[in-house]
């Protein structure tokens, strides 16, 4: 079990560090926030909004992601399993 009172960073700051690499991204790729809102559908004021508090749904996200080719990393998330004891590496 995992031990949430150890984790060093809060949702807000794990939200931000997201934010914070999605707009070094978008930059590194030349693209205005009405640029990648065009190719992503996703509205400016919400990409503002991301790129400032973290805040944006799900389904942004991935939009956005896949608008710069991210996804795979997305698809990622949570791939990695969680092992109690050696059995259960053994087992997958």
């Amino acid at each position: 079990m995992i031990n949430i009172d150890s984790l060093v960073l809060t949702t807000p700051d794990i939200q931000k560090k997201i934010a914070k690499n999605f707009a070094k991204r978008r930059k590194e790729h030349k693209l205005t926030q009405r640029q990648i809102s065009e190719f992503s559908g996703v509205p400016v004021p919400s990409i503002k909004k991301f790129e400032q508090s973290g805040e944006i749904s799900l389904k942004s996200l991935v939009k956005l992601s896949r608008a710069m080719e991210y996804e795979d990393e997305l698809l990622k998330l949570f791939t990695t399993p969680y092992y109690t004891n050696i059995e259960d590496m053994l087992n997958e």
